[in-house]
């Protein structure tokens, strides 16, 4: 008998602390980024926008070619507005020959398709190439980087200037890690096919001249499927890089290092840390109601609230049944509420900790109730 009751309690014991455990193992800590060499750098979950990984995000660098992400938003957005053909034939000025740095070797007066201009740009990093398209566009260079920094602005990229299409020093050329990410991030979400036309090319041959994608990652990792090199003694190695994997897609940047080598090991070992330790997924689809709010004196009594599209949120791995949300909206609301009207913020929590907060707008909009709602509800609130 008391064999038995010494065998039941160590199994009780040993279920106990097998469950500790367990417990213990499902609160781990997301280990710490990478150490590495780069200046800047940042890790971006494409679908939430959320920062996985960054080191001094917000320092303004030399981008060098990376700024030709911006030459070429600008670009596929005339495309899509249909100020632009791809079969469009442009003539080279002696300005884009004469040009010094990387080349796709235009030759003056050449008629060059807007199709092959982009390879040129994109996969050889042609400066020649940028500048005949960006002549083409708004006349001069000078004009078309006034459009950059148009576009900057709109885009919320508030550590960059752009005085060139190239990315060629200049002390008031600068961009930012995350302006970078953000950057790259809108090329994938607003041109999605001409990304997957043009981001993808391992290699580009024009004039007899077949030059090679200086992002070495899409030979070496399958899941990379795009990215924006940059190169200049004084900016160092620049790496931008987009990869995918089970439905995920992050964005890298690294910025400053010392090598071609270098730029790419520290930007996968980014990628790999994102996929490796965390997921993310879809919580409410768009126009989906998260919560309600009590209206009122209004012609309705509940608001549907709701976010502004679909809302994403990276996680730690496998740890999707410890999220929890919540909703910050104000304690009183009076008619009339106007559909889109900012109301609050739903909170997205794991454990403790915020891992995301989506502004919360009305789903519909209600008019002013009655005499009658209005005076009963004055009342009402009197004892709220």
């Amino acid at each position: 008998m008391h064999h038995a009751q010494r065998l039941f309690l160590f199994v009780a014991a040993l279920l106990v602390s097998v469950a500790a455990s367990a417990a213990d193992n499902n609160s781990l800590p997301i280990p710490s980024a990478p150490s590495l060499g780069a200046k800047s750098y940042i890790l971006v979950d494409y679908n939430s926008g959320q920062v996985l990984a960054a080191k001094n995000p917000d320092k303004r660098i030399e981008p060098a070619s990376i700024t030709k992400l911006m030459t070429c938003y600008i670009v596929f957005d005339e495309i899509k507005k249909g100020n632009l053909k791809p079969s469009d034939m442009v003539t080279v000025s002696k300005k884009a020959w004469e040009i010094h740095g990387s080349q796709m070797f235009l030759k003056v007066g050449d008629k060059v398709s807007v199709d092959d201009l982009l390879q040129g740009l994109i996969t050889q990093s042609g400066n020649d190439a940028a500048v005949a398209l960006a002549q083409y566009i708004a006349g001069t260079t000078s004009t078309f980087a006034d459009y950059m920094n148009q576009y900057a602005k709109q885009l919320g990229m508030t550590n960059s200037h752009f005085m060139d299409v190239n990315g060629l020093p200049h002390p008031d050329h600068y961009m930012s890690a995350r302006d970078i990410a953000t950057l790259y991030a809108a090329i994938v979400r607003k041109f999605p096919k001409l990304y997957d036309q043009y981001f993808h090319e391992k290699s580009f041959t024009y004039a007899g001249i077949k030059q090679y994608n200086r992002n070495t990652l899409l030979w070496s990792d399958p899941r990379v499927d795009g990215g924006k090199t940059g190169h200049t003694e004084s900016a160092g190695y620049n790496l931008a890089a987009s990869a995918k994997d089970h439905g995920m897609r992050v964005i890298a940047v690294v910025t400053g290092t010392n090598s071609e080598n270098a730029r790419k090991s520290q930007c996968e070992a980014l990628i790999s840390y994102g996929f490796r330790f965390f997921d993310d997924g879809k919580l409410f689809d768009k126009g989906k109601e998260i919560s309600q709010i009590r209206v009122w004196k209004g012609a309705e009594s509940e608001l549907p609230v709701v976010a502004d599209g679909p809302v994403y949120v990276a996680y730690p791995r496998g740890q999707r049944d410890s999220l929890s949300t919540s909703a910050k909206l104000p304690s009183h609301l009076t008619a009339p509420i106007k559909k889109g009207e900012r109301l609050g913020t739903l909170l997205i929590k794991y454990n403790d900790k915020t891992l995301k907060e989506e502004p919360l707008y009305a789903g519909k909009s209600i008019a002013e109730g009655g005499y009658v709602t209005q005076f009963i509800d004055d009342i009402l609130m009197m004892f709220q």
